[in-house]
């Protein structure tokens, strides 16, 4: 039996991306359209859309809506693709960690570059590209499912960290792709999800999709982990990625790494379920991984009100890097990626 998700995060329709509102979860559910590339750019810097693979789609989608854009002004084939190129490239740079958003603009510009087709035609090209990416994250989302839930024991409870679930992607997920494909063969399956400060996508969105789909969630603090480990409460951990190294590294939300290091100590298997496109091989390792410095207010309020003392310093790094060595899989579509990760890295890219 195939689970499906209620949950579609993007989609393109006529000549513009639906997008759902994620900052506005779970108190209210809705759709924005975007219409323009800067509104995309907007959508994505502001977290209106988040999760690697799905802001890698939507800045697909942002491209072909500059390309819509572009297309009606008076501009010679040359120019139009000239400020096309400019316009990818500002696009990739929207948000800095995960690698999805620049692998998908990258994909569109080299559509640009390679295309043989008029100004109408490479318009027409980039939307249907959009569409065809858009659809194959759903295809991939599934098939890592599929193998995640050959690792997942019978009546398992697994625990996760911020989302990476069917808001995170088109419309399955990674890291809840996995639990949804697992809870489709086993439904004495059930999730912890950590409450993920300080935008607390966990509380807002993971729930809210588990509780949405039916699967049974319990809502743990961030620093709750370890106990539960320790008392046997959890099987596994599964997780997404923004962004994994060639050598198996993985960037993805901040604290993530506490959650590793508490599994190793406590032997709960820790899986990282991510597309190939999420794999940089131009980078070595965790360390050349571009780490997102975001709003210290994310840190000083909730739900707009402030929570500490006034005057106060702030560090609000939005990622950290678990080291390979902390990681017992790393699921694809391509199977389940095990040390050493150089090797099985490797050879994943070599057979798709």
């Amino acid at each position: 039996m195939e689970f499906q998700s209620k949950i579609k995060t993007i989609e393109w329709i006529d000549d513009y991306s639906k997008l759902i509102d994620q900052t506005v979860l779970p108190y209210e559910f809705k759709h924005v359209n975007i219409k323009t590339g800067d509104e995309m750019y907007t959508a994505i810097k502001d977290m209106i859309v988040r999760g690697a693979p799905a802001i890698g789609i939507a800045g697909a989608h942002g491209v072909a809506l500059y390309a819509l854009e572009l297309q009606k002004q008076n501009l010679s084939r040359e120019e139009f693709i000239s400020k096309m190129i400019e316009k990818a490239d500002y696009m990739a740079t929207s948000r800095p960690t995960a690698v999805n958003l620049m692998w998908a603009c990258k994909k569109q510009k080299e559509l640009i570059l390679n295309s043989k087709s008029d100004i109408a035609g490479i318009v027409k090209e980039l939307i249907e590209n959009g569409i065809k990416l858009e659809n194959e994250d759903i295809e991939i989302n599934k098939k890592m499912g599929d193998y995640g839930a050959e690792v997942v024991p019978k009546g398992a409870t697994i625990l996760t960290h911020c989302n990476a679930g069917a808001l995170a992607t088109v419309a399955y997920g990674t890291a809840l792709g996995v639990i949804r494909s697992a809870y489709a063969k086993d439904n004495t399956i059930q999730v912890f999800a950590d409450e993920t400060r300080p935008r607390q996508q966990g509380a807002r969105l993971t729930t809210f999709e588990l509780k949405t789909d039916g699967i049974p969630v319990t809502l743990i603090t961030d620093g709750m982990c370890s106990y539960f480990m320790s008392k046997g409460m959890i099987d596994m951990v599964v997780v997404g990625a923004d962004r994994i190294a060639s050598n198996g590294d993985t960037a993805n939300k901040i604290g993530t790494y506490t959650v590793a290091i508490a599994a190793k100590y406590h032997n709960v298997p820790f899986y990282i379920a991510a597309p190939l496109s999420t794999i940089d091989r131009n980078i070595k390792s965790g360390k050349e991984i571009p780490i997102e410095e975001r709003s210290h207010e994310e840190v000083s309020h909730i739900n707009g009100k402030i929570i500490c003392a006034e005057g106060i310093n702030f560090i609000n790094p939005g990622f950290d890097v678990t080291p390979n060595e902390l990681i017992t899989g790393i699921i694809t579509e391509k199977g389940i990626l095990r040390a050493p990760f150089e090797e099985s890295i490797k050879k994943a890219f070599e057979e798709s």
